[in-house]
């Protein structure tokens, strides 16, 4: 995954996290843009070796994309199939309703990632652009606000029984996913028959928005998830947000959002690189980062599988038959 062997050609400027191509290069000559133009911008082009950054994510990974969204959808469907199925011992899931709309945005996710995925040239347009990007980010969005919510309700209560509230619940966070998703999409475009985010000064905020927006929800929420459980353990105060095996759901996020915000200080020269091989890390790691993240599409729903599997397992005494719970009950009776 990824041509290194091939890779473009690009200078390093000083005191900058950002590249020029040698064609970007040849442009400025032709537009008369003089030597003394740009040492008056402190751009130092002598001691700059090229700077090569491997694209671990480039039409070369494909197969890559592909293999991921069709094994994404495969669980996805298989698992929502179980859950909705007639007669369903999964329906007795606490809140099942809300756990099916996880699976969803796992299913949605899967379907965004052939539209952005490399090498398909022809279909690549910049409104398809702009779809793909809105579903990947809201599916995921959605879905951590749903394992946060779902972990704050207190499941065991069946709050999500509730037809109202869950309708209510949804509508919230799937429309406030979908606004938070804006700012990739209108930023997303297409180069060279790649679905990216040309970092311009149009899209300069758009861009930070997005940065800021996958920090806090990715990184920030399960870290503030984790500290109130910490708390309410330590001072003894009830026993807080609900731990489950949906939280290893933030594993695949959460480099992502740590990534993207490091990437902002860069380009915000906040924090300077003043290496290459600095930057070269740094462009490896949020092509890890992403990759990572994909992957969840495929995870999601085997950990929601696991989970219900659990918990119907410690339910499934309140399906027995009749005979059987009779039976239990006067064993009860008995020891009373």
């Amino acid at each position: 995954m990824g041509n290194c062997l091939y890779p473009v050609e690009t200078l390093s400027l000083d005191n900058s996290g950002t590249q020029f191509t040698l064609e970007s290069l040849n442009y400025l000559y032709e537009e008369n843009t003089s030597y003394e133009f740009m040492t008056d911008y402190n751009y130092s082009l002598t001691p700059a070796a090229p700077c090569y950054s491997c694209n671990l994510l480039d039409s070369s990974s494909l197969p890559f994309f592909i293999l991921t969204s069709v094994l994404g959808m495969l669980a996805s469907g298989g698992v929502l199939f179980t859950i909705l199925r007639p007669f369903s011992t999964w329906q007795i899931c606490p809140s099942w309703p809300i756990l099916t709309q996880l699976v969803v945005g796992s299913a949605l996710f899967s379907i965004a990632v052939p539209i952005l995925a490399p090498g398909l040239y022809s279909a690549h347009s910049t409104a398809l652009c702009n779809l793909g990007y809105w579903v990947w980010y809201t599916s995921a969005f959605a879905q951590a606000l749903l394992i946060g919510c779902y972990a704050c309700l207190n499941p065991k209560k069946n709050i999500g029984q509730v037809p109202g509230l869950t309708l209510a619940l949804s509508v919230g966070l799937w429309g406030a996913a979908a606004l938070l998703g804006l700012p990739v999409a209108l930023a997303s475009d297409v180069y060279n028959g790649f679905c990216t985010f040309p970092f311009s000064k149009d899209m300069e905020a758009l861009k930070y928005t997005h940065y800021a927006i996958c920090f806090t929800i990715f990184t920030i929420l399960p870290l503030t998830l984790s500290a109130a459980k910490g708390l309410k353990i330590a001072w003894s105060k009830g026993p807080g947000p609900w731990v489950s095996v949906l939280w290893v759901w933030f594993v695949f996020w959460w480099p992502h959002g740590m990534v993207l915000m490091f990437d902002a200080l860069v380009r915000s020269k906040t924090i300077l690189l003043h290496t290459c091989q600095s930057q070269k890390v740094l462009d490896a790691m949020l092509n890890v980062a992403e990759a990572l993240s994909m992957l969840h599409c495929v995870a999601t729903p085997l950990l929601l599988a696991l989970f219900c599997h659990q918990t119907s397992r410690r339910c499934f005494p309140l399906l027995a038959p009749p005979a059987r719970q009779a039976s239990q009950m006067d064993a009860l009776a008995g020891k009373s």
